[in-house]
Parts: structure tokens; C-alpha cells; sequence
């Protein structure tokens, strides 16, 4: 029984459709589907159903699941394992963070690393989405909230600061009511955010013109001049066009938070990295 066979068999089983999981796994449909038809060859039996919505697993297949888990914990084992015995400063980090975080706060510390140690390159990618570090989908990832995954060591590396942010030159709400004016905010999933309350509760009677999960078309809007916004501090800032609105009440700030799994402890390229971070952010 081919591994990699058995890699397919996954991500197809997560994906339920050869075209998702041909994306998820960097292979054609045509190569997932030819390795699928051999390990069903290869073991005698029928995985999927092929239905009109997609690979529904059999009753042989969810049998396989649970055994194909296990040999996938195990090879990522060996593969963090030996990964994290690496002692020289060369080689590749995956690293996730949000989009807006990854360009305004990382990519300046980034580039010294970079300068510092030639030998180590950086695949940073920026994604709603929570990269599984037990997986090695990244090595490093950034988030607001603390990790829940077993295995995984984590540190609060700072607080970031948020403001209220209007197009520069506006005229600011004269009560804290919001009458006449516009809002930016997240969009209705993330509705419950304690900036959005915030900004609900402080300007009760604004309209709320644009909603985006992207903090960075956030402040674009913002300075486009189509209403207020609250921002992460490093964010607004940065952005031109845009100053910070004082309501006699900052918005509340979050925390940021990184993990990375125990196993990779010992990668130098890694402890070197958070070295560098936690010197430039951790007192911010």
C-alpha cells in the first residue's frame, strides 16, 4: 500500500470532491483520481460512493479512515521530529497570520531576519482560515485568540492597540452618537467582535455603509472617504489619507498570540525568529 495512495484517500475523505482535494494536495484531478483507483484496486474494495455532490465513503472506506489517520499522525511525527533536530540556520519557515498583521507588523522584522541569516527562507501566507500546525501547514502561526490544539507551545507576544479612524480632514462625530455619519466594519460573521460592539454602542444612531472581514480593505474605504473605521493602531497608522478620531474612549485592543508544535522546540531557524520577535514586539 502506497502512502501516497493513502494521502490522496484523505484528502479526498476532508475534501469530498477529487477538484477541492486536487487543490488542496498541488495535484491534477486526473493524478488523484488514477491513485485512487489503484489503492481501491490495490485493497479490493470500493472507497467512495460517487454521487451527483460529490465522494461519499463507504462502508470499507470510513473502516480505512480511522487506520489512514493514524499513519498520517505518525509520518508527520517523524517529519517534525527530524525536522526540529536541524541545528544549522538554513532551510524554509511556513509562517500564517492574518493578512493586514503579516504586511504592516511582520514583513519589517522579517526582512532583517532575512538579512541577518541568507540561508533561511520565508513562506508567509495570510489566510482567514486556521493553518493546522500538527499537520505542518505552517510552522509558525500568529493568531488573536489563544491555541486549543494539544502539543502546541504558545506565547502572548504583545497587545495591539486599536482607534477609531476617519478620512483625514473630516469632520468628526460632535456627539458620541454617530448621527449623520457612516461606519466600516467587519462583516455580519464577525459581528460579535469586541471592536464592532464597541463602535455600535459609542456611535448607536451611524449607518453602517460597508462591512469586509479584511482589516486592510477596512482602511482603504476609510480613506476612500466612505466612513469610519476602527483599526488596529500598526494598520491605521500606516495608512494614508486617514487620521484617528478621539470619542474620550479607545476602542478595546487584542491580544497576539503565537504557537508552534513542541516538536519543532529545538528547530534553530525557528529560535532564532522568535528571538528576534519578541525583542521588537513583545513590549510594544
Amino acid at each position: 500500500m502506497d502512502w501516497d495512495d493513502i494521502r490522496v484517500f484523505l484528502a479526498i475523505a476532508r475534501a469530498g470532491t477529487l477538484g477541492a482535494a486536487a487543490k488542496e494536495a498541488g495535484q491534477t484531478q486526473p493524478t488523484m483520481g488514477r491513485r485512487l483507483r489503484g489503492l481501491e484496486a490495490s485493497v479490493g474494495h470500493n472507497l467512495f460512493q460517487r454521487t451527483a455532490e460529490g465522494f461519499v465513503l463507504t462502508e470499507e472506506g470510513t473502516a480505512l479512515l480511522l487506520h489512514a489517520e493514524r499513519m498520517e499522525q505518525e509520518a508527520l511525527s517523524i517529519d517534525r521530529l527530524l525536522t526540529g533536530q536541524a541545528m544549522g540556520i538554513t532551510g524554509t519557515l511556513r509562517i500564517s497570520s492574518s493578512d493586514w498583521f503579516g504586511a504592516h507588523v511582520l514583513t519589517k522584522i522579517f526582512s532583517e531576519f532575512l538579512a541577518q541569516h541568507p540561508q533561511v527562507s520565508i513562506e508567509l501566507v495570510t489566510d482567514s482560515r486556521l493553518f493546522s500546525l500538527t499537520r505542518r501547514e505552517a510552522d509558525l502561526a500568529f493568531r488573536i485568540t489563544p491555541f486549543k490544539e494539544a502539543d502546541i507551545i504558545q506565547r502572548k507576544l504583545m497587545h495591539m492597540n486599536y482607534a477609531l479612524y476617519g478620512p483625514t480632514g473630516c469632520v468628526h462625530p460632535s456627539a458620541a452618537d454617530g448621527q449623520g455619519h457612516a461606519v466600516i466594519t467587519m462583516d455580519s460573521a464577525f459581528s460579535k467582535l469586541p471592536d464592532v460592539t464597541w463602535l455600535q454602542r459609542m456611535l448607536p444612531n451611524a449607518r453602517a455603509l460597508f462591512g469586509s472581514n479584511n482589516r486592510e480593505v477596512q482602511a482603504r474605504m476609510c480613506a476612500h472617504g466612505a466612513g469610519l473605521a476602527v483599526l488596529p493602531c500598526p494598520l491605521g497608522d500606516q495608512t494614508a489619507g486617514i487620521e484617528r478620531i478621539d470619542l474620550g474612549e479607545a476602542p478595546p485592543g487584542r491580544d497576539v498570540w503565537f504557537g508552534y508544535h513542541r516538536d519543532l522546540r529545538r528547530l534553530a531557524r525557528l529560535r532564532e525568529l522568535l528571538n528576534l520577535l519578541v525583542s521588537r514586539l513583545s513590549n510594544l
